[in-house]
């Protein structure tokens, strides 16, 4: 396509389509309400972008092209934004982001990654995996990889990873060679209504694997899902038999785990991951997984598995010493928020943890207050800040006060986003976490810079 328009260009998944299209010949544009650290990058690669909803600031030769442009927006819009308007009245060719993904996707031999929690750290993984080993991949990820500083990796090979997202059913637009399963706990009840519609979804996703291809799943979850003919299915997890799974798990001094992985081939001894949590150890036996079954060596496999760095805001250590140590994490739901604490007791036993919380959307809060105030009950201190709305207007009754009240702290406070610098700077800090999917990501800069000067890092 001559021109490629994306509305939410911002957006992590969004951003990953304008990079492949601008790398692709087509004239790229967009808009987005904020500007952000991504959208400045994009700026600086040559894409054109405003941030005000205004059909005059759209460039002129997407104006006038109609019939040569193609207009890529992301379910998060509002219908009555007035770009959405003006494209859909007039003849433009106009795709949801998981369309247009599907379109790229069906040309390749797809790798797609599902699940309510792990997902973006798992494809990232497995982009890395093809990458390093020389097999390649284009991939599509949900997060900045810190090995490549990007969330679009190009490559002339024939396999494709993405990650497959549930939101708004958007994965139902994949038809994968191979799938990857994580998890599929209740999240995003404003559009499923119900946990079971979820596991629908997901079992709908499950049985678009293509004839003859493979279906990866954590154990323990149980889909109703009618396979195509030939798909072979598998297990992993993390330290319980399963056809994947680790063992003789140990913590090496700097805080990574070695390990055995055991597949249905055999043993690969010796492996050791290039970043921290017992989480991320399960996300790397899934990846690995995948990565076994389309070909991938034990050796590659080892290698890469080593020199993995991460994903930015997926259990992102900025700092680390004896005597104060800062990690970032994305997480935004009660089984993530639960599964980084136990990580990070794991790694640094006997530490007091303090965490700031940002909880994401009025309608998550709403319907899993009760299980964020457990799962942050497990905190030494809890700094809570007001949720971040996102795409939704305000709920009566709900604010981040129906957390905070069921919180079973002593050391606890709510406070407004603004007042946290000035909070932190009169803390007794040992180690601290930030929590969140909204834009608590702008106090990362600050918050090291805070820590560096005061305790001299």
């Amino acid at each position: 396509m001559k021109n490629v328009y994306l509305i939410g260009i911002g957006g992590i998944g969004m951003s990953a389509l304008a990079r492949y299209y601008r790398h692709a010949g087509s004239n790229v544009a967009g808009y987005d309400r904020t500007p952000s650290k991504l959208t400045q990058e994009l700026e600086n690669e040559g894409i054109a972008i405003h941030y005000e909803d205004n059909t005059y600031l759209i460039p002129q030769p997407f104006r006038e092209e109609a019939e040569e442009t193609l207009v890529i927006y992301t379910p998060a819009v509002p219908a009555d934004m007035s770009e959405l308007e003006y494209f859909g009245s007039r003849p433009y060719h106009m795709v949801k982001r998981s369309k247009a993904l599907g379109v790229i996707a069906a040309g390749k031999k797809t790798l797609g990654v599902a699940g309510t929690h792990g997902k973006t750290t798992t494809s990232t993984m497995l982009a890395h995996i093809f990458t390093s080993s020389g097999k390649g991949c284009t991939a599509f990820l949900g997060g900045i990889s810190k090995n490549y500083h990007t969330n679009l990796l190009l490559s002339n090979s024939e396999y494709l990873v993405a990650e497959a997202d549930e939101f708004d059913r958007s994965f139902l637009q994949l038809y994968p060679d191979t799938a990857i399963i994580t998890s599929t706990d209740a999240d995003h009840l404003d559009i499923y209504n119900n946990h079971e519609s979820i596991k629908e979804a997901f079992a709908a996703f499950a049985s678009q694997v293509k004839e003859g291809g493979k279906l990866i799943l954590k154990k323990g979850i149980v889909l109703d899902s009618h396979l195509a003919g030939g798909v072979r299915q598998f297990t992993y997890s993390f330290d319980s038999v399963a056809d994947f799974y680790a063992k003789h798990l140990e913590l090496n001094e700097s805080g990574y785990f070695n390990f055995t992985l055991v597949h249905p081939g055999g043993e690969i001894k010796d492996c050791t991951l290039g970043i921290p949590g017992w989480v991320n150890i399960e996300n790397a036996i899934a990846a690995s997984a995948a990565a076994l079954l389309n070909g991938i060596g034990e050796k590659e496999l080892r290698e890469a598995l080593a020199a993995f760095s991460g994903v930015e805001r997926r259990f992102d250590i900025h700092i680390n010493t004896p005597a104060i140590s800062y990690i970032d994490d994305y997480a935004h739901h009660p089984r993530e928020i639960s599964a980084a604490i136990s990580s990070i007791r794991n790694i640094f036993p006997g530490r007091r943890l303090t965490a700031v919380f940002q909880p994401h959307l009025y309608s998550r809060t709403r319907d899993f207050a009760a299980d964020f105030a457990e799962s942050l009950s497990a905190l030494d201190e809890l700094i809570l800040l007001d949720i971040y709305p996102a795409r939704e207007l305000p709920l009566e009754g709900i604010t981040s006060a129906v957390i905070f009240d069921n919180v079973k702290l002593e050391d606890k406070v709510l406070i407004k986003k603004e007042e946290l610098m000035d909070t932190l700077k009169s803390r007794d800090l040992d180690i601290l976490i930030t929590f969140g999917a909204g834009d608590i990501d702008r106090f990362i800069s600050p918050i090291t810079n805070m820590i560096k000067e005061r305790f001299n890092v």
